[in-house]
């Protein structure tokens, strides 16, 4: 079974930018994976942000979440990334990545944002 890896979780100051990485833990991605980025903030249900394709790059995003959250991934890298500007205090969440391969989804553990203002 495959196993999402997030990280670069941390600390920053309100109106700063992030990126997350996700990769898979022991393996690599492959062509008809898709990968989806959520995130959870305290006391709040998971919220979908968007999803990338990893052949295509084909990429789709939550309403909520248009404009300021971009996903990408990088074949040389084998890795997907969440890219995040001009973060507000509510962005304050672990930021999850999940991998859907042959109709399973598999969950990273997740990484902590906390935003600080």
């Amino acid at each position: 079974q495959v196993q999402p890896a997030e990280s670069g979780g941390g600390v920053v100051q309100a109106g700063d930018s992030l990126t997350l990485s996700c990769s898979v833990s022991g393996g690599t991605f492959v062509g008809d994976d898709m990968v989806a980025w959520y995130r959870q903030a305290p006391g709040k249900e998971r919220e979908v942000i968007g999803t990338i394709t990893w052949d295509a790059g084909s990429r789709h995003y939550a309403d909520s979440m248009r404009g300021r959250f971009t996903i990408h991934r990088n074949y040389h890298e084998n890795r997907a990334w969440l890219h995040m500007n001009g973060l507000p205090p509510e962005d304050t969440s672990i930021y999850y990545c999940n991998i859907q391969r042959d109709s399973l989804v598999s969950w990273g553990q997740g990484t902590q944002v906390t935003v600080s203002s």
